[in-house]
């Protein structure tokens, strides 16, 4: 008997507070988080299942509006867009030894090495490239 109420107090004891990385402060959609957004708070270890270190967050994007004192999850974050839809960006289309260069404009978002498509401003033509840097995008023809 003694035995069975050691057991039911156990499973009601207060949970073990672990310290968990949380937002200092809000942080909206596309913005980049960086290790000084965060502080260090003990939180329980059920609502710390799943956090992301400080380093692992360290220069992701937000995915969307987080609010402060949010433990930060791996869907709470992407990786940091360097074409976003609608901007201008410089196509490079690659051929061998033979490399031009042309203005236009992205029609989808991308991290570096994600695929998306751009217009060619001189053209208006339609181009599938890759994500390259900041605003550029590579296309390699056979």
């Amino acid at each position: 008997m003694l035995g069975v109420l050691g057991l039911a107090l156990l499973a009601f004891a207060a949970p073990e507070d672990v310290p968990v990385a949380v937002l200092g402060h809000a942080v909206q959609k596309g913005d980049r988080i960086e290790a000084g957004d965060f502080a260090v708070e003990q939180r329980p270890a059920a609502t710390a299942r799943g956090a992301l270190t400080i380093d692992q967050a360290s220069g992701m994007e937000a995915a969307r509006n987080l609010p402060a004192g949010t433990v930060v999850r791996q869907a709470d974050l992407m990786r940091p867009q360097m074409v976003r839809r609608g901007e201008p960006v410089t196509i490079r289309i690659v051929s061998g030894p033979l490399i031009i260069t042309a203005a236009g404009r992205a029609l989808g978002g991308g991290s570096r090495g994600e695929a998306v498509r751009v217009v060619a401003n001189a053209t208006n033509r339609t181009l599938d490239g890759v994500v390259e840097a900041t605003g550029a995008v590579r296309i390699v023809t056979p």
